[in-house]
């Protein structure tokens, strides 16, 4: 009998899943060691819709966790840490702690005219083509009318590109609709 299942989940619910709390890293995890490049390129694959791996789970009720606390019930990751961490990053807003064990921001950038993606840095914060920060975009509540209105006219575009940058916008959002591949251990296993 098989010792794990593999199920398609959406980035949305991993997410979730993160903001829950509800995956957690043990304490035999290595720290966040992912230059800012590395996210990009994460974020940049996700929205060519290529494939960025597996990531493994293993739902154990007593594992040590890296906060100090047991897991209770929650589901270890066991593989993925660096895309899961990037996500957090990324796509979350949230502060993560790198290999120094400092806490950091990493800002991935977009220039929706161009379709491409960046780490963001001072000349890209002032360049009005970026969108410096792509996390908010992700945010519940985000006002994707607005927000294209108000980027056509910072860039001067005429009125008819309103629907392609509407259209690269709303591709951009759909990355958490991607699916990565889950690989769940079943809870009997024990950490041998």
């Amino acid at each position: 009998m098989a010792q794990y299942e593999v199920n398609n989940t959406s980035i949305s619910t991993l997410l979730s899943w993160i903001r829950s709390e509800e995956i957690a890293i043990p304490e035999i995890q290595r720290p966040f060691v992912w230059d800012s490049t590395k996210v990009r390129d994460l974020i940049d694959s996700l929205y060519a819709g290529f494939p960025v791996g597996y990531i493994i789970v293993w739902k154990n009720p007593d594992i040590h966790l890296k906060d100090g606390t047991i897991s209770s019930g929650k589901k270890i990751l066991i593989d993925g840490q660096q895309r899961i961490t990037a996500l957090q990053a990324a796509i979350v807003g949230e502060h993560i702690v790198g290999s120094n064990y400092r806490k950091k921001r990493i800002k991935i950038a977009f220039n929706p005219l161009k379709e491409c993606f960046e780490v963001a840095n001072p000349a890209i914060e002032n360049n009005v083509a970026w969108i410096t920060d792509i996390a908010p975009l992700y945010q519940p509540g985000f006002d994707s009318f607005n927000f294209v209105i108000n980027y056509c006219k910072q860039n001067k575009l005429e009125d008819n590109k309103r629907s392609d940058i509407n259209a690269v916008i709303t591709r951009l959002q759909q990355i958490q609709n991607n699916n990565l591949g889950v690989i769940e251990l079943s809870p009997q296993l024990d950490i041998a």
